[in-house]
């Protein structure tokens, strides 16, 4: 496969002209944003700003440990289109299955490579090839996977500096030991749609009680479905159960 992401042999000028002209956090920024934000229980915005550091287009932090159970469960956190990541699970669960227990380990210690199947459909402009750092908080092992755009010229120096802080900021936010404690950033409101569907409550129903439109709790139901990786209102209120989200 031919290498898309080129990885510089020096420091990404590029990138340090970018922080100078503060388009990208400088290290420094970084680092003094994660701390300010560590903690919050908001996972979302230390990936977002780790992504930018890096230059990545998009980020997909999973649970090793989960990988091989059914279903998405194994998802933390991403911004990647939903579709792919449902397509790319069974690549994972293969691949994972595969990896002997020297390889995982030594996962810990440099950046993967590895293309995406050909029949998925991505992003314009962004590239077939991602990347996974992997790194332990606790005794359990996560994978932060990056998509860049084509061509993308990729500082080795921020690309080890995203693996070293994504630990330290994962271990501040408590998506915990289990699957209930994750942080499935669901907003106030589509924590409130989804507790009436539980309820057993309509559509129609719910917006007469929150006081919006039809169509507003539908995109907010069709939200908190799209981030707990359900399918439909049964499956959505089953996963807000076992979860202790309702």
């Amino acid at each position: 496969m031919d290498m898309q992401i080129l990885q510089a042999s020096k420091s990404d000028k590029e990138a340090a002209v970018l922080a100078a002209s503060g388009k990208v956090l400088s290290r420094e920024q970084l680092i003094l944003r994660l701390t300010e934000i560590a903690g919050s229980e908001h996972l979302q915005s230390g990936l977002c700003a780790l992504t930018d550091y890096v230059g990545a287009a998009h980020y997909l932090l999973v649970r090793c440990d989960l990988i091989q159970e059914s279903g998405l469960d194994f998802v933390v956190s991403s911004d990647w289109p939903f579709d792919l990541v449902r397509r790319l699970a069974s690549e994972l669960v293969s691949g994972y299955i595969r990896t002997t227990e020297m390889e995982k380990c030594l996962q810990l210690f440099q950046p993967n490579f590895a293309g995406l199947p050909d029949d998925v459909l991505l992003p314009e402009g962004v590239s077939r090839q991602y990347c996974s750092l992997t790194f332990n908080v606790g005794r359990t092992r996560l994978s932060l996977m990056l998509l860049f755009r084509e061509g993308f010229i990729l500082s080795p120096e921020r690309l080890r500096d995203v693996g070293l802080l994504a630990g330290y900021y994962s271990s501040f936010n408590r998506y915990g030991e289990t699957k209930s404690d994750r942080d499935f950033e669901l907003t106030e409101r589509e924590l409130e749609c989804l507790f009436w569907i539980a309820e057993g409550k309509t559509s129609d129903e719910i917006a007469m009680i929150l006081g919006i439109s039809r169509n507003t709790i539908n995109n907010y139901i069709t939200s908190v479905m799209r981030k707990t990786a359900t399918k439909t209102r049964s499956e959505a209120i089953a996963f807000a159960v076992r979860n202790n989200l309702v």
